[in-house]
This record gives structure tokens, C-alpha cells and sequence, in this order.
């Protein structure tokens, strides 16, 4: 368990990605995140979605139990972000792990304890609808892997770039990120992402930003906002690519976004852009990574053409992206805050 761990479980931001998604998975609006000390002393993720049965709370914890796949054809039309059972058992092995989760309907919740992969209590419990992971002391039990772990700092900056790239790739949903008991921020689930790239990356962004026209060609849609060659940067880090809303890093659409702009950037520049991609699920092999952060295309020429002139007629365009007017206090929601305080810290 702890060697398949290994692969799932890199650092604290891959415990908080791999439960985001199940969040996701599991229909929730409203999705919290909670840190303590870079995520290695308190990762707590608490969301509102479908909640879970006694027997599948219990079921979570088997390795490749809960893949999400009905059977093997499913691997070739892959449509959640999670689908291999290995998450749960997987974290649950490295740390001091406690799940709580209540289904609709049902008159109480249940909670989980288990120590290093060891099952230790199972009890019902008071909680709203959803479902609550507490993940502490992360490889408490592998002192090899813990000293690896680089300053609080470090692996605090690498949770925030998950949630946030998780909030860009479903801006519908609300993400809230705490650190270390103090707010990051909060963000309302909209339907406009150019309302989620203004809260998170600054308004002013909005005054040299161009909309990637929408557009379907052979099994692929493209859409999406794109910053003129002059603001493009010395790394990739200014691009989020989104794949049937699952966050994708992949060489085929690097290039493509960067031949879109037809040599209008410096050499050794990458443009900055925020793609939203749907695809056939049949069309995209997603479990050639264990991370699942890259992806292989069966028609990458496809993809490329839509993406190039899609980029290209971003750039023609002239006027900048309108942003409406938003209220700009948001509430937590207190289903949310009722489970966040209902906890020990």
C-alpha cells in the first residue's frame, strides 16, 4: 500500500488534488480546503456533495473498490476526473486519516478513523450532507518520504496552484482555501469564467484580454481568453488548459497555442492563456500518467488546427474583454462553516 502510495501521494497537494475531484465527482457546489503547516500537520477538504452510505464509506477504503468504472470498456470513454479506487486506501496508508460523510436522506452520517492504513473505529456521526477528509501527519510513518517534503512555504504555495487550478476548471463551483486558520480566499461558484480568471489573477488583466471564439470541429469544442504576445512570459506557468474539465498539461497544445500566434512572440516566451477543451471521451487517452496530468490524443492533428486558427482569430479581434458588475462581498456558506466548526482543529 505504501509503495502504490508513492505514486498517487507526491506531497500535501496531491492529497488535496486527488479529494478536490472526488469533491467534484461527487456533484459539489461548494468545495473548502483547509491547511495547516504546508498541509503536512492538517489537509482537511470538506464538500457538499452526494455523501456516502455506511457500507460505501467503508468501501472507499479498498484499493480499486471505488474506480468509478462499471467495467474494463469504460476505460476508453473515461468522463470523471477520478477512476482508479486508488486515492482513498492510498492516503489513507500514509497518514492519520478520518472520513465523515452523510447521503441525502439518511438520519446520520458516518466516521471513519484509521491510523497508517489500519482501520481503527467506525461510528456514526452528526453531520450535514456531504463529505468531510481529514488527513493528518502525512507520512508520519515513512520518515524517508516526510524529509523530503520542501518548507512550509513550498508545499503551501503548491496546494494553492491545485485549488485554484481546480477553481478555473469548474468556475461553477464556489473554492475556498484556509491556511493555517486564515482566509485565501473565497470564490462564488459563477457561471462566467471570465469572472473566476478576474478573481483570481486581478481585473486589470481584463483590459488587454481577448476571448478565444468558440468553435466545434471533428469532435473537438475550444473556447476561452488569451493575452496578446506582448504580455507573454518566460515560463508556462501563465497557461491552464482544461480537458472535459479535468486540468491538462500536454506538449500538442503548447505548440498549438504558441503557432497560433504566428511568430508574434520572442523566442523563449509562451503565451498566456486560460483553454477550455471538449472532447469525445473516446477521443483522449487520460490514464497514461499516475498523476493523470498528461493526456494522449488519438487525432492530435485535429486538435491542433482548431486550437491555431481559434488563437488566431482571438488575436484579430480588438476589443477587450467587458467584465460585468459583481457584488463583491461573498458569504461562506453555512452548511459549509457548520462542518468546518463542527471539527477538532
Amino acid at each position: 500500500s505504501q509503495v502504490a502510495a508513492g505514486e498517487v501521494v507526491e506531497r500535501p497537494a496531491s492529497v488535496v488534488k486527488e479529494l478536490m475531484e472526488n469533491s467534484l465527482d461527487a456533484g459539489a457546489r461548494e468545495v473548502r480546503v483547509e491547511t495547516q503547516r504546508g498541509g503536512a500537520a492538517l489537509l482537511r477538504i470538506i464538500d457538499d456533495g452526494c455523501g456516502m452510505s455506511r457500507e460505501d464509506a467503508l468501501l472507499s477504503l479498498e484499493r480499486h473498490a471505488t474506480s468509478k468504472l462499471r467495467d474494463k470498456d469504460g476505460l476508453v470513454r473515461i468522463s470523471t476526473l477520478g477512476f482508479r479506487g486508488e486515492a482513498v486506501p492510498s492516503i489513507a496508508s500514509v497518514s492519520r486519516f478520518r472520513l465523515t460523510t452523510r447521503e441525502k436522506g439518511a438520519a446520520a452520517g458516518t466516521e471513519i478513523l484509521v491510523d497508517g492504513g489500519k482501520l481503527n473505529e467506525v461510528r456514526e456521526a452528526g453531520c450535514p450532507v456531504g463529505t468531510v477528509v481529514e488527513v493528518r501527519n502525512l507520512f508520519y510513518n515513512i520518515p524517508a518520504r516526510r524529509k523530503f517534503l520542501k518548507s512550509e512555504a513550498t508545499e503551501a504555495a503548491h496546494i494553492d496552484h491545485e485549488v485554484r487550478v481546480h477553481a478555473l476548471a469548474c468556475p461553477e463551483v464556489r473554492f475556498i482555501l484556509q491556511k493555517d486558520g486564515r482566509p485565501v480566499f473565497d470564490l462564488p461558484g459563477t457561471g462566467d469564467r471570465r469572472l473566476r480568471i478576474a478573481d483570481l489573477f486581478g481585473r486589470e488583466l481584463l483590459q488587454s484580454m481577448r476571448e478565444i471564439p468558440a468553435a466545434s470541429r471533428n469532435g473537438v469544442s475550444v473556447g476561452g481568453y488569451l493575452l496578446p504576445a506582448r504580455e507573454a512570459r518566460r515560463s508556462r506557468r501563465g497557461q491552464a488548459v482544461f480537458l472535459n474539465g479535468r486540468p491538462v498539461e500536454d506538449a500538442v497544445i503548447w505548440r498549438s497555442l504558441a503557432e497560433g500566434f504566428r511568430g508574434a512572440l520572442e523566442v523563449g516566451r509562451h503565451p498566456v492563456a486560460w483553454l477550455w477543451l471538449e472532447m469525445d471521451p473516446e477521443l483522449v487517452d487520460v490514464n497514461v500518467h499516475p498523476a493523470k496530468r498528461e493526456v494522449r490524443f488519438h487525432r492530435p492533428a485535429d486538435l491542433r488546427a482548431i486550437i491555431v486558427a481559434q488563437v488566431a482569430e482571438a488575436l484579430r479581434e480588438v476589443a477587450p474583454v467587458v467584465l460585468p458588475e459583481v457584488e463583491e462581498s461573498v458569504e461562506v456558506p453555512e452548511a459549509m462553516a457548520a462542518a468546518a466548526s463542527a471539527l477538532p482543529a
